[in-house]
């Protein structure tokens, strides 16, 4: 602060401005009013100057001039001592500022210039860049010269080696940063790990930017030592980090170059940040430590100590790996170390290590130096209060070491440490003890020295603990001097107990100054006083009073001493033998009833080392766990509770393993006193529990965990709690113990984190904790919250946690609790969904292995892990499988392969399943990377099997076992290289494989080994290539230009990868360069052939091929003309020899070539190459002149119009021969060749080369060839040929040689004959059935051939043809139309469904030809064209077929004129087969309206087929008829199916034997349909079944019994059933049965309802011919009584029964001896008032009538009186009666004409009276009647003599009426049953 009140202004101005500007820079005492603005900085800085110095002689002299003034105005008055005071201070100021400008401005001109210099001489100023940039750093912190040192700085860095000199500005920012700023804002400068990935971004941070230009400077090589030197600060604080960043790879890769030994490298300072890197990233151990070891071979030997730094490193391995590199420093290895205090201090400190594993390697490099350590402990000293633990802990074990072998320096050494503790005691604040690291490490060195200590020293180390150590105000370091003091007691006690004892006795004597800190001294005193009392004699007086104060003692509430009292008390216990009750009892009391918890814990202590001391036995002598179990049980004293758990901690720490089998014991108390009420209890069950587990064995384990996992299926949730804390307990086992429980432990505690009730949940959670809480790393002890949100909610945070673990970097090993919570978590995210976390979780279990502590504590995790990995291995996407696959290797190699003695095999079997590409291709992965970790005698074992397989039959197997190849050179790296003369066959083999996959295995793994070592194995790799290129196999030269162009770009250096669209094909990403780099490579001659063989695959006849040449060639050829000058000689004998090749496609190839070549060179080639082909066709070799086809063929194709017309002449004489040449291929070429040429000459070609090929066809010698020729021009040209050709070809008669040529050319004319089927046909078809036989079968081959050449767009002219041919007068045409209609469906491969309905139609038609042959043709080709559609649509043509069948069948009729209709085509053998499958789809699949009419069209298709062919398809007909009626469907269909059934009965007869049993139910369970129709038909069907059945019996039964149970509708149908039975079986019937039906029905007859009347009378009547003769004559008997009867319907019954006896049966009523009294009866009847009984009456009349005219012509009489009655009967007053009466007559004169005639006079009125009728059905009666009675229709005489009766109109009328037009039984059947 200024003094004056203007320095007081000044300063004020100043303070504002002194901030920090952009870029670091500060700008002090500025005026911003004053400065003049410049652009550069060096600008602003020489303002400054200046601007300072004018404001500061400014103020002065303004300053000056006021002081003038005033003395002017005030001159009498002197100024005062306080002015003057002032004026002095600006003065000196005035002057510092001055000298602050001059420094300021000389360094900035020194800094100026040197930058000047640098940019003046960059090459020299780079050597001196070390020392120039010694000099600048220290600048750049400075506010006065900061922004000068900067800009040097920046100058100095365009120095550096180009092109890291680009990056001149971020180094020297970077090096400003690091100069200036604090460490902890330049590491939030460093980008993270994964940052870079994460933000996706293109913006790069400062030191992302400057590594980047690291990076591409060291492309090429390691970067000069003055430049690396000079860039290295960055380097070194990037990799100082306190963790690990996303810059750490880049910049230790970068670092690693720079390696030389020679070079005068920054190697100390590159030795100490690996070792940091080491430290801070342990996952560089394998990489770092390599590194270290190269770093220290350029090491001198005044550089070793530094180098051994390491040794004070806190890890582990970072000791060792410097160790192990100091090894490697040439002075160590040549064991010529110069002698140097502060060397034998390192190694000596490291010989004394903790770690045996780092003694070991000390050990190596102590035998090296050659010297010993010395007496200079300085280094020992200053290491005992280094801050790591490990450091201090050697020292003191260092310390103790050199003491031993110089004990003349011990007591110094002890004044040291003396004088040490005492610095420390005081060093720190008030409230700060920063010096408490040092007095640990001298309590340690004090342990340590205890065993070299003199006894002359006992007295001062001893008074020294007592007077200052046991009163350290830290309890760590008190713990552990009391430690100190206990150790060299033990170790010297028993000798000088009389000299230690009298100094403990006078501190305990001596009265306290400071009672706190005499308390502290006095405790450890005590203990020490304890310890000293075991050496003294059992009866010395002394050890009780000890005992006493150690009793006494125990009651300090401090653990520590209470715990040292303990240890002491034990070796007194033997001189207290006698006291031993009363002293346990004292303890015990002290243990249940105090009231200071304290006290009882020190109780339990001491009870603890008292039973030590009386042994084991003393527990169960003295009732001590009986004492303890009651007070543990005491429920009204929570002390007792107490103090018997804490009696057991103490049990378990001092007995240890002597305790266990009481701790079994103990367990169920212990599970009770976790849920006490009591949080006191609680606590000490939880501490009980502790030190319980801490001591448990193996065995104790095995016994203890069983119940306690028990526990928690327990339903009370108390116990479950219990055993979850206990369980928790587990987690204090001793380490080995620990290993083996908690892979049980934690997975149970994870699922009881999910229990209902909320204690148990929180238990488990602390339990978890507890696990957590003994983990030893320190990393993953502070993810432990973290990991248990991952086990406590997995589906939420089980991401989250891998994320974490991944982001953790471990510095420290992993240890078994930790791998606990770890493997749970794990195991859970590989089974996720998401890949993204299976691949991290398979990432961390891959790297476990590397951090476990003991690989084996991983072993019992195994068997949850691998099946996890093992599924990851198979993921569908390839990076998560790349991971899986790398942690198998991970875990193979670190737990060895004895832990997975299946996991090969397994692996093995995969790359063998059938399962999809991904599993194999896992599987490969996988063993590659196992093979690795196993190692090359291993794979060379295995190598051939793999090769074997690799050509296994199974593709599958040989897709995995080349996927192999794929990932095995990733794996093995250069190893792999010396297996790749046995492994290449096996890929150029996959290369052409049938299977695709197979292939693309092969290819991935040949551009695998092309890419790792193309620079290697170039002429191994090479000739298998080319080879490949003109392969026959597509697939193989693909793959093989695939492999070529991966060589080639690897050797000109370049990726291959630029894309190549659009422009020319010549124009590519290549450049000169590459092209050299080739040539340098393979050599000028390899290189043409390459090329030339490149240029012509370029023309492939594969698209692929083509496309991936062009590629390569584009690619590696940067000037295609150039290049092709070049190579032209070697290309033109590549052609040669490729068009002449035997591969057709490499001629082809060759021709293509040849094309293209003469696009590109034009004219200028076309007079050499066309005289060159044409002499070729000359060629005997038939290869050769194939090649000239196709080579002209492209010449052709690729020149211009113009420029082939000047060689027209050679050209067309040239194909028209090569047309007509002996070899089919050369025709073949010659046809393409045609072909082109056409494009150019148009008709000229067709015109001067097809007449000679028709002339060339007349002659036998050239037919053939000829013929060829044509087909060929005709497979190219088809349009513009055909109609040439045709005209000639289809002249009639058509010769054989013709209709052989139709056939040929129609093959290659495909759907050109489209338009001209109306002029081959008709001329095919008539040659097909007529002229000579070779004639008739070449033409019929020939039409086969155009009606399957035909496509879409001809079917429609093709079918007209057909048609027309079918509608032909010529049977011949008809049978050849028809059978090309169905060779055309059967073979054709169109779609024909829409025309095969016309077509089946036409054919079904076509089966009534009156033709026999054609018949035979058109069922064949029905048969063809119905097989050719789908059965599914088969049903929809079912109309169409029934209304076919219905025309056929009508066209037969009209042929036959009468009688039973048969179409021929169904009388052929087989003749259903054609159409009968659309009925019965129709039938099984149909809808219910199918069905019907299919089950309608079966019926009117068997009616028409003959009962020979109909009888092998009565079966598959049935069959399905019966099981369809006996499903659910509509009436109408089960009408249809017993309609057809029935019909299949009488004519399929005895062929339906097999389902007679079947149809019998059917129809018997058809009788109780709900439809009357239904039963109609099944009883009518029934009737006819029943006379092919041969057991009648049964069911003439079953339907009398039915009869019984049933209403009238089933009844009625039941009797017509039984009619049909009995009708049609009646003789098969027995007696007893026929009886039973007589009694059952005789009843029925006068039933009310009419129809079971009428039925049961028809039955009667049937009946009666089977009766006996009684019973006979008592039916008579009762129907002529009944007649008289009251009842009308008894009457009508009676009735219709006579009449029913008198139709089937009337001789044996006539002949009964009660025939008289049944004509009364009958006269009777016809009187009668009802019109059904006179109906019936006279219906009887005329039956009897019938039968008296039949059976006895000669009784004229007998005919008279029945006549008489009939014509009563035609005279009733009922039309129904008259109407039935006519029928009767009718029915007698057509059975005998001459003999009813005679009797006219009877009846010819009353039929006349009836013809005037008013009832319309009496008169067409009457008229039916009078045409049979008067015989009108036998001649005009017999009309002349009706006219006595009638008309002659009438009689004229009637004779004109069909004779037969009335054929049923006697005009009544059908109405026996109506009633009227």
């Amino acid at each position: 602060m200024l003094s004056t009140e203007q320095g007081v202004y000044i300063a004020e101005s100043v303070k504002p401005k002194n901030v920090r500007q952009a870029k670091g820079r500060f700008r002090l005492y500025d005026n911003d009013d004053d400065m003049d603005q410049v652009s550069s900085n060096h600008s602003v800085v020489s303002s400054n100057h200046s601007t300072r110095r004018d404001v500061t002689n400014k103020e002065v002299a303004g300053a000056g001039k006021k002081d003038a003034a005033k003395s002017i105005k005030k001159t009498e008055k002197t100024k005062t001592a306080k002015e003057e005071a002032r004026e002095v201070q600006l003065r000196e100021e005035g002057h510092v500022r001055e000298k602050v400008m001059s420094i300021q401005q000389n360094v900035s001109l020194m800094l100026k210039g040197l930058g000047e210099m640098a940019l003046a001489n960059p090459v020299f100023t780079h050597s001196q860049l070390p020392s120039s940039v010694k000099f600048v750093n220290p600048l750049l912190g400075s506010p006065i010269v900061g922004d000068a040192a900067f800009e040097t700085l920046v100058k100095l860095s365009k120095c550096t080696v180009d092109p890291l000199c680009n990056w001149a500005l971020e180094i020297a920012t970077a090096l400003r940063l690091i100069a200036i700023e604090e460490t902890s804002v330049l590491w939030e400068l460093f980008p993270s790990v994964g940052e870079g990935e994460a933000n996706g971004g293109p913006s790069l941070g400062l030191f992302e930017r400057l590594l980047s230009g690291l990076t591409i400077s060291c492309k090429s090589g390691p970067l000069p030592v003055d430049s690396f030197t000079f860039i290295f600060p960055v380097i070194e604080r990037i990799l100082l980090s306190p963790k690990k960043t996303g810059l750490h790879d880049d910049i230790l890769q970068i670092l690693f170059l720079h390696m030389d030994p020679i070079l005068p490298l920054p190697r100390i300072q590159m030795l100490s940040v690996l070792y940091y890197v080491l430290g801070v990233v342990p996952a560089y151990k394998r990489s770092v430590g390599p590194t270290l070891n190269e770093l220290c071979l350029g090491l001198r030997p005044d550089e070793v100590a530094p180098a051994l730094s390491g040794v004070y490193a806190k890890d582990i391995h970072v000791r060792i790996a410097c160790l192990s590199a100091v090894k490697c420093i040439p002075a160590v290895s040549n064991c010529s170390i110069p002698q140097d205090v502060e060397i034998a201090t390192r190694i000596w400190l490291a010989l004394h290590d903790p770690e045996k594993s780092v003694v070991e390697v000390a050990e190596d490099v102590w035998d090296c130096y050659r010297y010993d350590f010395g007496t200079d402990y300085s280094g020992l000293f200053k290491a005992l209060s280094h801050v790591n633990y490990n450091v201090r802990v050697a020292a003191a074990e260092a310390l103790a070491a050199a003491l031993d072998e110089n004990p003349d320096t011990i007591q110094e050494s002890l004044s040291t440490l003396f004088s040490l503790y005492l610095r420390d005691v005081g060093f720190g604040g008030e409230n700060i003890d920063a010096g408490w690291i040092g007095r640990q490490g001298i309590a340690l060195a004090l342990l340590c020295v205890s065993d070299v200590l003199r006894t002359k020293d006992l007295p001062v180390v001893m008074t020294f603990l007592i007077s200052r150590a046991l009163a350290d105000p830290n309890a760590d370091v008190r713990g552990r001097m009391v430690d100190a003091g206990i150790m060299i007691i033990d170790k010297h006690g028993r000798d000088n107990v009389s000299l230690l004892f009298p100094i403990f006795e006078n501190f305990l004597n001596k009265k306290a100054s400071d009672e706190e800190k005499y308390d502290l001294v006095r405790e450890g005193v005590v203990v020490f006083t304890g310890a000293l009392a075991k050496h003294l004699s059992k009866d010395d007086p002394k050890v009780h009073t000890v005992v006493e104060k150690l009793l006494e003692v125990l009651n300090t509430p401090s653990e520590a001493v209470q715990r040292a009292v303990s240890t002491c008390l034990s070796p007194l216990m033997q001189s207290k033998e006698e006291e031993a009750a009363a002293l346990i009892s004292r303890l015990l009391g002290q243990l249940m009833k105090n009231d200071k918890y304290g006290e009882r814990r020190g109780a339990a202590f001491g009870l603890a080392g008292v039973v030590k001391g009386f042994r084991i036995s003393s527990l169960k002598k003295y009732n001590v766990m009986i004492t303890l179990r009651d007070g543990l049980s005491d429920r009204s004293s929570a002390k007792s509770r107490e103090g018997a758990l804490l009696a057991f901690e103490c049990f378990c720490e001092k007995l240890g393993r002597l305790f266990e089998p009481y701790v079994i014991q103990l367990l169920p108390l212990l599970l009770v006193s976790f849920s006490d009420p009591v949080a006191a209890v609680r606590d000490a069950a939880e501490g009980a529990s502790r030190a319980m587990m801490s001591q448990l064995s193996a065995h104790g384990v095995k016994l203890v965990l069983p119940s306690l996992l028990k526990g928690l299926d327990d339903k009370a949730w108390r116990t479950k709690q219990s055993s979850v804390q206990l369980l928790g307990a587990m987690a204090f086992c001793a380490p080995q113990q620990l290993s083996q429980c908690l892979p049980k432990i934690v997975p149970k505690l994870t699922e009881v984190l999910t229990d209902t009730h909320p204690k148990v949940q929180s238990a488990a959670q602390t339990a978890l904790q507890q696990v957590g809480s003994v983990i030893k790393n320190p990393e993953i002890s502070a993810l432990v919250p973290t990991l248990l949100m991952g086990l406590t909610d997995p589906n939420d945070y089980t991401k989250y946690s891998l994320d974490i673990l991944l982001q953790t970097t471990f510095i420290n090993t992993v240890d078994a609790p930790s791998l606990a919570l770890l493997v749970p978590i794990v195991h859970r995210g590989l089974r996720e969904r998401s890949a993204e976390t299976k691949k991290k979780a398979a990432q961390i279990a891959g790297n476990m292995c590397s951090l476990v502590t003991e690989p084996k504590d991983m072993i019992p995790y195994i068997g949850l892990l691998l099946p996890e990995v093992k599924k990851v291995l198979v993921d569908p996407i390839p990076e998560v499988r790349s991971v899986a696959a790398r942690a198998l290797g991970s875990l193979i190699r670190g737990m060895g392969e004895e832990n997975f003695p299946d996991l090969v095999q397994w692996l093995l079997d995969a790359l063998k399943s059938d399962g999809s590409n991904v599993e194999r291709s896992g599987a490969a992965q996988g063993l590659s990377e196992v093979l690795a970790a196993l190692g090359t005698e291993y794979f060379e074992d295995l190598l051939p099997d793999i090769i074997r397989n690799c050509s296994n039959p199974k593709a599958s197997v040989r897709d995995g076992y080349l996927s192999l190849f794929k990932y095995l050179p990733r794996s093995l790296g250069v190893q792999f290289q010396k297996y790749l003369q046995q492994v290449l066959p096996s890929i150029l083999d996959g290369l052409a494989d049938e299977n695709e996959s197979v292939r693309d295995a092969a290819l991935s793994a040949g551009h695998v080994l092309v890419e790792h070592y193309a620079t290697t194995s170039l002429p191994l790799l090479l000739p298998a290539v080319e080879d490949g290129i003109f392969n026959d196999n597509w697939r193989i030269r693909q793959s093989s230009v695939e492999l070529l162009g991966d060589l080639l770009f690897k050797v000109a250096g370049t990726s291959g990868k630029a894309l190549l669209e659009g422009g020319s094909d010549d124009e590519g990403s290549s450049t000169e360069a590459h092209g050299r780099a080739i040539i340098e490579v393979l050599g000028r001659d390899k290189r043409n052939e390459i090329l030339a063989a490149l240029y012509m695959v370029r023309t492939d006849v594969s698209l692929v091929v083509r496309q991936a040449a062009l590629h390569v060639w584009k690619t590696i050829v940067a000037n295609t003309p150039k290049t092709l000058k070049e190579i032209m000689p070697v290309l033109m004998n590549t052609l040669i020899t490729s068009l002449a090749s035997s591969s057709s496609e490499r001629r082809q190839v060759a021709g293509r070539s040849l094309g293209e070549l003469v696009r590109k060179l034009g004219e200028r080639v076309l007079p050499l190459i066309i005289p060159i082909l044409s002499k070729g066709l000359r060629d005997s070799n038939p290869s050769r002149r194939q090649g000239v086809c196709t080579g002209l063929s492209e010449v052709m194709a690729t020149a211009g119009k113009t420029q082939l017309l000047t060689f027209m002449d050679e050209l067309i004489p040239t194909i028209r021969t090569a047309l007509c040449d002996s070899t089919p291929e050369v025709r073949e070429s010659a046809g393409l060749a045609f072909s082109t040429l056409y494009k150019s000459a148009g008709l000229q070609a067709i015109d001067e080369i097809v007449p000679t090929l028709l002339q060339a066809l007349e002659d036998e010698q050239t037919s053939d060839n000829a013929l060829d020729g044509l087909k060929q021009i005709l497979s190219v040209r088809t349009t513009a040929v055909l109609p040439h050709i045709l005209p000639k070809l289809v002249q009639l008669p058509l010769s054989a040689l013709n209709a052989h040529a139709l056939g040929a050319l129609a093959e290659v004319a495909g759907s050109g004959l489209d338009f001209h089927l109306g002029t081959i046909l008709p001329a095919l078809l008539a040659t097909m059935g007529e002229g000579a036989e070779d004639a008739q079968q070449l033409s019929k081959k020939a039409a086969e051939t155009v009606v399957l050449v035909i496509d879409e767009d001809g079917t429609e002219s093709l079918i007209s043809e057909l048609l027309k041919g079918i509608a032909d007068s010529q049977a011949s045409i008809r049978r050849s139309s028809s059978y090309l209609i169905g060779y055309f469906f059967q073979n054709s491969k169109l779609y024909l469904v829409d025309e095969a309905p016309n077509m089946i139609s036409t054919l079904i038609i076509l089966l009534s030809d009156s033709d026999s042959a054609t018949v035979a043709v058109a069922w064949e080709a029905l048969l063809r064209v119905v097989s050719s559609v789908p059965k599914e649509i088969l049903p929809s043509y079912m109309k169409l077929v029934r209304d076919a069948v219905s025309t056929s069948r009508d066209k037969e009729r009209r042929k036959k004129k009468g009688g039973p209709v048969l179409i021929p085509g169904f009388c052929l053998p087989k003749a259903l087969q054609p159409i009968l499958p659309i009925f019965l789809q129709g039938l099984i699949n149909g809808s219910a309206e199918l069905r019907e009419q299919a089950a309608l069209g079966l019926g009117e298709l068997i009616e028409v087929t003959s009962e020979k062919a109909l009888r092998e398809f009565v079966i598959p007909i049935t069959g399905p008829l019966i099981r369809i009626i006996g499903d659910r469907f509509p009436w109408q269909v089960k009408s249809a199916i017993l309609s057809t059934l029935s019909i299949i009965i009488q004519k399929g007869g005895m062929a339906l034997k097999p389902f007679l049993p079947q149809l019998q139910t059917t129809f018997v369970k058809c009788l109780q349909d709900n439809t009357r129709t239904v039963r109609s038909s099944a009883a009518f069907a029934l009737g006819k079944l029943s006379a092919l059945s041969t057991r009648i019996d049964p069911l003439v039964g079953d339907l009398l019994s039915g009869l019984q149970a049933s209403d009238v509708a089933i009844q009625e149908a039941i009797l017509t059933a039984l009619e049909g039975v009995i009708k049609n079986a009646g003789k098969s019937i027995s007696s007893v049965v026929i009886t039973r039906v007589y009694t059952q029905l005789k009843d029925m007859i006068y039933s009310e309802d009419d129809q079971i009347r009428s039925s049961a009378a028809s039955i009667m009547g049937f009946s009666l011919q089977y009766l006996e003769s009684a019973q006979v004559s008592e039916v008579l008997a009762e129907v002529a009584d009944s007649t008289s009867s009251s009842t009308w319907t008894t009457r009508h019954g009676s009735t219709l029964a006579i009449s029913y006896m008198l139709r089937h049966n009337a001789a044996i009523v006539c002949a009964a001896p009660s025939f008289t009294s049944i004509i009364d009866s009958l006269k009777k009847s016809l009187k009668d008032e009802k019109f059904p009984v006179r109906e019936s009456s006279a219906r009887a009349f005329g039956r009897l009538l019938l039968y008296q005219v039949r059976n006895d012509p000669s009784n004229t009489s007998a005919h008279v009186a029945t006549l008489n009655y009939v014509v009563l009967g035609m005279q009733d007053d009922s039309s129904e009666v008259r109407r039935r009466a006519l029928s009767a007559l009718k029915a007698v004169s057509k059975a005998n004409p001459q003999g009813i005639l005679v009797h006219i006079l009877l009846f010819g009125p009353a039929l006349a009276e009836c013809l005037k009728d008013s009832s319309t059905p009496v008169r067409l009666a009457a008229e039916r009647c009078t045409l049979h009675s008067f015989q009108l229709s036998k001649g005009t005489e017999y009309v002349q003599a009706a006219q006595k009766y009638i008309t002659g109109l009438d009689a004229r009328r009637i004779a004109k009426f069909p004779e037969h037009s009335d054929d049923s039984e006697d005009g009544e059947d059908g109405e026996d049953k109506t009633i009227g």
